[in-house]
């Protein structure tokens, strides 16, 4: 097994919670990273928009329903900069390994 995980999301986030509590159970390490908290840069975002490109906005969020047009039509790295919850959650990286949401091939990633 490796280092510990880092986990990018929010604490009020029901899968981000359902994602921590299983790693946590399977005898992970796991780091919250609130995007909420403690932003995240531009060059902290610069690998993660290399490695998901625009499906890290969640476009199907309250907070992506209330952003302007303008704002809905610019870059996807504007877009997390002015509103890191934008973000699909939970993000999971440990080093080069990264998985964007929870699902079945998400876990499978992590040996779940």
């Amino acid at each position: 097994m490796s280092g510990a995980i880092t986990l990018y999301g929010i604490p009020t986030c029901d899968t981000c919670k359902k994602a921590q509590k299983a790693l946590v159970a399977a005898g992970r390490t796991v780091t919250l990273r609130d995007l909420r908290a403690e932003p995240l840069s531009e060059a902290e975002w610069a690998p993660l928009l290399a490695e998901f490109g625009s499906r890290l906005v969640n476009r199907n969020s309250t907070t992506w329903r209330g952003l302007n047009a303008w704002m809905k039509e610019s870059e996807a790295d504007a877009q997390l900069l002015a509103n890191p919850t934008l973000m699909q959650r939970p993000l999971l990286a440990d080093g080069e390994k990264m998985t964007l949401g929870w699902d079945e091939k998400a876990q499978a990633v992590w040996g779940l």
